[in-house]
């Protein structure tokens, strides 16, 4: 692997990585809530046994995908669906952003252990297909290298995928914190990664339309120089507009929040 392609690989997987830490930031306030009814022990064993099983969910799911990853057809269902969540996401933040959500957490009868432990593995689920999505996506018009290929996809693009899926739940688990009081002090990086996620979803839907099979674009444009850069500037550009165009809450405002969101 020449230094060129290094620094290619290095800098997506870069990506997954802040990507992926916004997004399990996201995924953490949602599971906290799912949890937080369960005494304290219980509580970080239903955490456990959840990210175990997104763990070898997220692994099972991307042997799957390997194989799948060049079908032309699997290309377009997953580049719907990532321009499904990204829309459904950011039109609901835009739309619903000065309503307070609806308390039913509270009213609903609580949970026992094992069906929370089911509810939070349902939702790791969820979550591991929009990340591994989004993760192939931006694997996909990576160098191949001289790797050795892994289920149906080239050894190095598997690396990068699984390295960027396993530091998401590493996250989630560890560093979810952090990330979750980014979001606080700039909400505006929850639309931006959304954004992401969609604009991703387009490039997965160039790759679609420029298949051999399909044919309705270049298939040399889809795999071009020209359309990484584009790619990368806009995607830098969302990054930098979620970032700058919002304005930094104070620390009092975002220990407002927090305790709000602990309280609901």
């Amino acid at each position: 692997m020449d230094l060129s392609m290094l620094l290619e690989y290095g800098w997506v997987l870069l990506l997954l990585v802040v990507l992926e830490g916004l997004l399990a930031a996201d995924n953490a306030l949602v599971l906290a809530i799912m949890v937080k009814h369960l005494p304290e022990a219980e509580r970080k064993k239903a955490l456990f046994y959840g990210l175990l099983g997104a763990f070898v969910f997220r692994l099972a799911s991307l042997f799957v995908i390997s194989f799948l990853v060049d079908v032309w057809q699997i290309q377009a269902i997953g580049a719907l669906y990532l321009l499904f969540i990204s829309i459904n996401h950011i039109v609901r933040k835009l739309a619903f952003k000065n309503r307070k959500d609806d308390k039913v957490e509270g009213e609903k009868k609580q949970s026992g252990f094992w069906a929370t432990v089911l509810k939070v593995e349902l939702a790791d689920i969820a979550f591991a297909i929009d990340s591994i999505l989004a993760a192939v996506a931006l694997a996909m018009t990576l160098p191949n290298t001289q790797l050795p290929s892994i289920g149906g996809m080239d050894g190095g693009k598997f690396i990068v995928v699984f390295l960027g899926g396993f530091i998401g739940l590493v996250i989630m688990r560890f560093a979810a914190n952090l990330f979750v009081k980014l979001l606080h002090s700039r909400p505006g990086l929850e639309i931006a990664a959304f954004a992401i996620v969609g604009w991703v979803g387009v490039k997965l839907a160039v790759l679609t339309l420029g298949h051999e099979d399909v044919g309705i674009i270049s298939h040399e444009f889809a795999h071009s120089t020209l359309w990484k850069l584009i790619f990368y500037i806009v995607l830098i550009a969302i990054g930098l507009a979620g970032w700058f165009l919002t304005k930094e809450q104070t620390k009092e405002r975002v220990k407002e929040e927090s305790k709000e969101q602990v309280k609901e």
